[in-house]
């Protein structure tokens, strides 16, 4: 009886075990998220400072742009948010804000789409790329747009 005893305490341990271990994997995600959103507001925070210094002035910060597109011939509405709005010489610029080591390369894949997709959806304005981290404004713009 007491070997049997043992067995349901060590299928319980490893239960509890295996338990704790998939709450950990699960929780993994979401705090890789609440870092990457923090380094992102710390970066949107040093980018207004930066463009600041440059002669631009922040006139909006999470600008909400709504954009149609066509699937089958049907208009869908879809919600583009971009880091900022800024003005320089009079001129208005929207500005993408990034960190880390690929995502400020505009020839970086994801990157370049999501600059394509403002350059069109916010037309007139111009569109900037901030490089919070290497202290660098690129303004982006794609020829045949």
């Amino acid at each position: 009886m007491e070997a049997i005893h043992w067995i349901i305490v060590a299928l319980v341990a490893c239960v509890l075990v295996l338990a704790l271990r998939l709450w950990w994997w699960r929780g993994r995600g979401h705090r890789r998220a609440v870092r990457r959103a923090a380094r992102a507001g710390r970066g949107e925070h040093a980018a207004e400072s930066l463009l600041e210094s440059c002669g631009y002035t922040v006139l909006e910060r999470q600008v909400r742009c709504l954009w149609w597109i066509c699937v089958d011939g049907e208009e869908e509405e879809v919600e583009l948010r971009a880091d900022l709005l800024v003005e320089r010489n009079g001129e208005r610029f929207v500005a993408e804000v990034k960190t880390g080591e690929r995502a400020p390369d505009p020839a970086f894949p994801p990157t370049r789409r999501q600059l394509l997709e403002y350059r069109l959806a916010f037309d007139p304005y111009r569109v900037l790329l901030v490089d919070v981290e290497a202290g660098d404004i690129y303004e982006v713009d794609f020829p045949r747009a």
